[in-house]
């Protein structure tokens, strides 16, 4: 029996779990439970034992961990192969890593810390510990390398959704491709690296970085200082880490799987438009080919961008191909 399991089990319970009971649930004996219970207390977990009654879990540290991201999940798949590291380089080379010794599809890196986190090309990503989350997700998904990008939006969609079932009077939007803004300042990054083999795709990796409980400034780098946010920042309270990646999880498993029976994102057009924080609204376009602007008219069922210009025009933007711009502030 591991932590994260009674984890699990005293979290579900509405009232105290008698030490015959978790027994006789987990199949360990009396004095294997009390030996968990003594190593989650000894982790911050206030965990009261009253007699005749058993156990109850009264509050949980502030801190994320294994056990803790484990007994929150909900997931069937998705982080249940879960690898969390104190520090490390970054989440999308480590879950790298571990796919070539044989992490399996589904499996989730995680970080307090990284020291070599990296944005859209090759931007550094500032990863100061205890306060964001890092983390990257392994996928292996039977798709044409053209149908990866998909992938992002429905990132960008189970972030987006995670936040605002942990966060009340916060608006969590999304900037195609592969942002999350709250009140026009970005919060979130997601990077999505396709590993090839001839044709076809060994695997994706999702890297998403979120600024969660940040709540000073001065930690930004100064060119996004006033372009960057936080959950925290934004809504004033701190946010459970462990209990936010199990939401984004949840919500990446279910829509993820129904993608790949669809094929495309036409089962969640409306609602990453509902999302979009460019909808309707004027965007300049920085193609290489020449820059332009129009009205932003939500996405196709491939995900790309629509923008209809001042012609009339309607233009597919591939996400890899352009970024998008607001006309006023980051969005």
């Amino acid at each position: 029996m591991d932590k994260s399991t009674l984890l699990t089990l005293l979290r579900e319970s509405e009232s105290y779990v008698s030490g015959q009971e978790i027994s006789k649930l987990l199949g360990v004996s009396r004095s294997a439970v009390w030996k968990v219970i003594k190593q989650l207390r000894e982790d911050g977990y206030d965990i009261e034992a009253v007699s005749n009654r058993g156990y109850r879990l009264k509050d949980t540290p502030d801190n994320m961990s294994k056990d803790e991201i484990l007994s929150r999940l909900q997931t069937v798949k998705m982080g249940r192969d879960l690898y969390y590291f104190d520090e490390t380089d970054s989440t999308n080379v480590r879950i790298r890593v571990l796919a070539d010794e044989g992490a399996s599809d589904g499996a989730l890196a995680v970080s307090d810390m990284q020291t070599s986190g990296r944005g859209r090309r090759g931007r550094g990503w500032i990863s100061p510990a205890g306060m964001n989350i890092y983390m990257s997700l392994l996928l292996e998904p039977k798709l044409s390398p053209s149908d990866a990008p998909m992938i992002t939006l429905i990132m960008a969609l189970a972030v987006s959704r995670g936040i605002m079932d942990l966060v009340e009077n916060v608006e969590a939007k999304i900037k195609w491709p592969n942002d999350i803004v709250i009140n026009g300042k970005k919060v979130c990054g997601i990077l999505t690296e396709m590993m090839l083999e001839a044709d076809y795709i060994r695997n994706v990796i999702v890297g998403v970085g979120i600024n969660v409980n940040q709540d000073d400034r001065s930690l930004f780098a100064p060119e996004i200082s006033e372009s960057a946010t936080s959950i925290r920042l934004e809504n004033g309270h701190a946010v459970d880490r462990s209990e936010l990646i199990a939401r984004i999880m949840y919500h990446f498993e279910k829509n993820y799987d129904t993608f790949l029976e669809a094929g495309d994102l036409s089962p969640f057009k409306k609602e990453y438009e509902k999302s979009l924080v460019s909808m309707d609204k004027e965007v300049r376009v920085l193609d290489p080919k020449g820059e332009y602007t129009g009205i932003s008219r939500g996405i196709d069922d491939k995900g790309e961008l629509i923008v209809e210009t001042a012609e009339g025009e309607r233009m597919n933007v591939y996400a890899g191909e352009v970024s998008v711009r607001g006309l006023y502030g980051y969005v």
